[in-house]
């Protein structure tokens, strides 16, 4: 009698993850059991703990859905920390996630390591950050997005509506070049020690160059990142909010040797980073008859009169401010956020903390949670 033979399934397995309805269009990393298994332990074992709710779908994020995400973005376990802390800083209500992963605009979540861990990991501060060729930046990125498809159900057409979206939303992730910049990094200007690492989400659009090859003093450098600041198009200008400036080595340098600080740039970026209210109101022509708002997002301070400048966002502290890039090259960078109705969250690594908020409670869509 001749023995049964073993069935073979010659499943493509790439090809398997491409057809599911949250893959993100790229192939994926078949994670086999003893890879996520490697990841299960690096994130501290207990392969059934709940990490996280991930909205719109409030979906559950297991300890060990978790590392079967990271393993198809191709991490490694020693990226687990980070991607976690990503996860959960997105959780936080104050973030709005649910908001950012429905709307129609082309906001991503942008993700900023600061401390030892980014440069222990290997990420890339320098040349090209937000380009392609470092597998730490590129897959904790693409991980977090994996997580907001597959777990969040934030699949293009169906629960995420965004008419455009950017190519941040592959993946979207830098670490701050701490050791060029002139002036303590950004989570210790934030209160944590330079000992510490921490991760920042924060709702951004894609990065606009700012170009700045004859200025030799701070003002000149910061006209131009101001100006790129100052147009009626993007959110900001409308509905306020956060945004990102990454400031370059050369810039930063030039800045730095006239004493100005980190506070300096951002309180001088939102003095002249303004828009003229006639421009940005199309003539106030669009106002209820008889009224005279434009945007009632817009504080009650901001002036409403032909003639008078409004800034981009409400106060400096809104204008969240990196040193990174290389060596060589005087540019810098502008990236508009969403609105309101998300908060940036600055989560240390290491932090346990469950995230505010449960999918059963405050509903944050409308930016509700920032009254």
């Amino acid at each position: 009698m001749t023995a049964v033979q073993p069935r073979i399934d010659h499943t493509d397995l790439v090809e398997h993850y491409f057809n599911q309805p949250w893959s993100d269009g790229l192939p994926v990393v078949p994670p086999t059991p003893e890879r996520v298994a490697a990841v299960v332990e690096a994130l501290g074992g207990d392969p059934h703990t709940l990490e996280a709710r991930i909205p719109p779908r409030w979906g559950s994020l297991t300890r060990e859905l978790l590392a079967v995400n990271m393993v198809m973005a191709g991490c490694k376990p020693e990226y687990a920390p980070v991607v976690r802390a990503a996860v959960l800083a997105l959780a936080d209500t104050r973030f709005n996630l649910n908001g950012i992963q429905a709307t129609t605009h082309v906001v991503s979540p942008l993700i900023v390591v600061n401390g030892p861990i980014a440069r222990e990991i290997g990420m890339n501060s320098g040349g090209n950050l937000f380009g392609s060729g470092n597998r730490a930046n590129a897959t904790i990125g693409r991980a977090v997005r994996l997580i907001m498809l597959s777990v969040g159900g934030g699949i293009p057409g169906e629960l995420d509506k965004s008419t455009l979206g950017h190519p941040g939303k592959y993946t979207f992730c830098i670490a701050e070049n701490e050791e060029a910049s002139p002036w303590a990094p950004y989570h210790v200007e934030h209160g944590y020690a330079p000992e510490d690492s921490t991760v920042l989400v924060i709702g951004a659009e894609a990065p606009h160059s700012v170009t700045n090859h004859i200025s030799d003093d701070p003002q000149g450098i910061l006209d131009s990142i101001a100006s790129t600041m100052s147009t009626i198009g993007h959110n900001n200008a409308v509905l306020g909010g956060s945004c990102t400036v990454v400031l370059g080595i050369e810039h930063a340098r030039t800045i730095a040797s006239f004493g100005w600080t980190r506070d300096d740039i951002r309180r001088y970026l939102w003095l002249n980073g303004t828009n003229d209210w006639d421009k940005v109101s199309y003539g106030n022509r669009y106002a209820p008859p008889g009224g005279t708002t434009y945007n009632r997002n817009l504080p009650k301070w901001y002036p409403r009169q032909s003639g008078r400048q409004v800034p981009i966002v409400f106060t400096p502290d809104d204008i969240h401010l990196f040193i990174a890039g290389g060596a060589a090259g005087r540019f810098s960078a502008f990236l508009p956020g969403w609105s309101t109705a998300t908060t940036p969250v600055l989560r240390a690594i290491d932090d346990d903390t469950v995230p505010t908020g449960d999918p059963g409670g405050l509903e944050c869509s409308d930016g509700s949670c920032r009254l």
